[in-house]
């Protein structure tokens, strides 16, 4: 009966700490010859694993409610319908957010967005060995904070400690989500693991969604965060060994580089233009195109780094004030910790407290 498959199939499942195992992974140019990664993905524990990672504070959701009532059963079928090749993707439903910007996600149906983590789990480990360092956005022990520190560290190197003036190049990725092509990302992906089924399964997620025939990802799915760092890695790859950027940090799209000289930074900005446009179909924002003085600070994911001392951005700091409350001033003090914001920190301390 499936009760009892079901059953057995949990009880493996809760004794598994990571389905991953390395020496199972067919990876191009290693030394591994087992085509396995198709079936870890799919494997019944990975995707109960997924689901159970997926559903982590959205239990009250009627969407998540309907799909475990019969939990059973949807993930069987979606699991044969994977080792069958007869699934398809379904629809998206699209919705705006403020984050502070605005953004318009699309999101995935249940089924869809767990076999998303299903993949993620799986290609994470091994996508992520072969980024930069300094590649930290959606990575483990990376992020927002650390991006903000290393920024802080190389320019306190570069400067001597603030003795030599040194300059800061600040780029962004024009629509970078909505301008990544799918041939390019496919290539990229097939480049690395030799699997002719998972290719096909990469396929169908990422041709699920489109800005333009062939042409972009939705922002809303767990594995476009993961497919955005392959895309990037090439450009990480220029830049550090190419142009041979020694500090240089990149968090998603947005990228800076430190120089002693302007007019290196100006140089190696049109080099990277011709290289995004020639290789990787994206083109820099014309208006977020700066390059600066380190001691006029540098805005950077939410915070300006400055010679001295890290702030908060204007913005960043309008928006708390505005927000703030006894129930989400926990997360506030805890972006406050990352900065010089202790005055910050008692004003609205007082504001809650009234």
């Amino acid at each position: 009966m499936l009760g009892e498959k079901f059953y057995r199939i949990m009880a493996d499942f809760v004794k598994i700490q990571n389905p991953l195992n390395q020496r199972d992974i067919s990876v191009a140019g290693g030394g591994d010859k087992s085509h396995n990664i198709f079936e870890k993905i799919i494997g019944l524990e990975n995707l109960f694993l997924a689901w159970r990672e997926f559903k982590i504070g959205k239990k009250q959701k009627p969407d998540i409610q309907k799909f475990e009532f019969n939990l059973e059963e949807n993930i069987l079928q979606l699991h044969q319908e994977l080792q069958d090749r007869t699934y398809q993707h379904a629809s998206y439903s699209a919705f705006y957010i403020t984050d502070p910007k605005l953004r318009h996600i699309h999101k995935a149906c249940v089924r869809d967005r767990i076999l998303q983590h299903a993949v993620f789990r799986v290609l994470y480990p091994i996508f992520d060995k072969t980024f930069i360092f300094d590649s930290y956005s959606c990575r483990l022990d990376k992020g927002t904070h650390r991006a903000v520190r290393r920024l802080k560290k190389f320019a306190n190197a570069l400067s001597r400690n603030n003795y030599l003036n040194i300059f800061v190049l600040k780029c962004d990725v024009k629509k970078f989500f909505y301008s990544v092509s799918h041939k390019i990302l496919l290539g990229l992906i097939q480049g690395k693991v030799k699997d002719e089924r998972l290719n096909w399964l990469v396929k169908k997620i990422i041709d699920s969604f489109e800005t333009a025939p062939g042409v972009g990802l939705p922002i809303g799915n767990v594995t476009s965060q993961l497919f955005a760092n392959i895309y990037l890695n090439r450009l990480d790859g220029f830049i550090k060994h190419k142009l041979r950027a020694r500090h240089y940090l990149r968090y998603c799209d947005d990228f800076t580089i430190l120089s002693i000289k302007q007019a290196d930074l100006l140089k190696q900005v049109k080099l990277i233009g011709q290289f995004l446009s020639a290789e990787l179909k994206l083109k820099l924002h014309p208006a977020k195109i700066i390059i600066k003085k380190y001691s006029q600070g540098i805005d950077f994911l939410g915070y300006v780094v400055r010679p001295h001392c890290t702030t908060l951005r204007t913005k960043t700091r309008s928006r708390i004030f505005r927000n703030v409350c006894k129930d989400n001033l926990p997360s506030y003090l805890g972006v406050l910790r990352h900065c010089d914001g202790y005055q910050i920190e008692k004003k609205i301390k007082t504001k809650t407290s009234l």
